[in-house]
């Protein structure tokens, strides 16, 4: 890398935070053009408006943006198929800080090869969400402790029912599958509320405000425990589909189940058959297998099923948080320190 550290700002950054960037070191010059650039419609857009089109003009002064640089803000157009030719027409490049704390699955999805991915190093923007998604997650397990759906249904046919005795969160044994910033955080908010608090690791070991932490081949025993099962884990070939029938059936009758991780990791139409049946309680979506969700997804017009746009890690701060941790990462590549959230080009997570 020359003395002078290029960093191409690939997917819409406010310019009142550009300097975040630009003062970790007098050698980061930025590239970047605000008309090459899709208008943000809001905090947290970095796909920006879809109407948005580069002239064939426009693309070229882009694309040769991209190729000068040692760094990337952001996937290019955050599209996959964007990454994989600017990463080949810049054998230069070195990094590329993706801005979903998922960003793996975007990298698995531009098919580099092996070469390309030894060479450019990818980080995510995993820890920035984990505040928001844990609210979510956590009101996912109070309204279903509480019988959030039973209270909608009855509101709307204007019925006063006899009363019913609610469960308490502070009896109840809650299930974090996946145990990253978004999961230690959920059994962190979990435990404030007195819950009993199991979770899952790839490396098991000590995890505050967890009671016990088991690996993910515990789950078929852990489910039939929990009173509220929340999925954190990303989407990789190992997690997709992971929670299916089998794991339905295992589950504790009357449970609920809340994801905030990435939809691929629950089987859809084995949780709508759980829900129909009986057999689970409700669900709190934020993620889905497809998204948007298709209008005809039976999980439209199930009542116990709370479905959120995978609008909950949103926060008027992000873009904000998010260049402060690239900052950080690019202050410890300048030191000659680790990165951190490296992405793990096998698992890609």
């Amino acid at each position: 890398m020359s003395s002078t550290i290029k960093v191409a700002i690939a997917t819409p950054l406010d310019p009142g935070l550009r300097h975040l960037l630009t003062e970790v070191d007098p050698s980061v010059d930025l590239l970047v053009d605000d008309a090459l650039l899709p208008p943000q419609r809001f905090p947290g857009d970095h796909e920006g408006d879809p109407a948005f089109r580069r002239t064939r003009k426009q693309q070229a002064v882009f694309d040769s943006l991209l190729s000068e640089a040692d760094i990337f803000y952001g996937i290019p157009d955050t599209r996959p198929s964007a990454l994989a030719p600017a990463v080949r027409s810049n054998p230069g490049l070195r990094w590329v800080q993706t801005m979903a704390a998922g960003g793996g699955a975007q990298v698995k999805a531009a098919d580099l090869t092996a070469e390309e991915l030894e060479r450019v190093l990818f980080t995510t923007s995993a820890g920035v969400h984990g505040g928001t998604l844990a609210e979510f997650a956590i009101l996912g397990v109070l309204a279903g402790a509480k019988d959030l759906p039973r209270l909608q249904s009855q509101q709307a046919a204007r019925h006063w029912s006899d009363r019913w005795a609610m469960k308490q969160v502070h009896e109840q044994t809650v299930l974090v599958v996946g145990l990253g910033g978004i999961g230690k955080e959920t059994a962190r908010l979990a435990k404030a509320l007195g819950a009993t608090v199991l979770g899952t690791k790839r490396h098991p070991g000590p995890v505050d405000h967890v009671d016990e932490v088991h690996p993910l081949s515990a789950l078929p025993d852990l489910v039939g425990r929990a009173d509220a099962i929340v999925f954190t884990l990303p989407g990789t070939t190992a997690t997709d589909g992971l929670y299916g029938a089998d794991l339905i059936a295992a589950t504790k009758p009357g449970a609920v189940i809340v994801n905030v991780g990435r939809g691929t990791v629950i089987d859809e139409p084995s949780l709508i058959d759980g829900l129909q049946s009986g057999h689970l309680a409700s669900a709190f979506l934020d993620v889905v297998a497809v998204e948007p969700l298709p209008t005809e997804s039976p999980l439209w017009a199930l009542p116990q099923v709370v479905i959120a746009p995978h609008t909950a890690a949103l926060s008027p701060h992000e873009d904000r948080r998010i260049a402060e941790l690239f900052a950080t990462n690019l202050r410890r590549l300048i030191d000659g320190k680790e990165l951190l959230n490296v992405v793990d080009t096998q698992h890609f997570y």
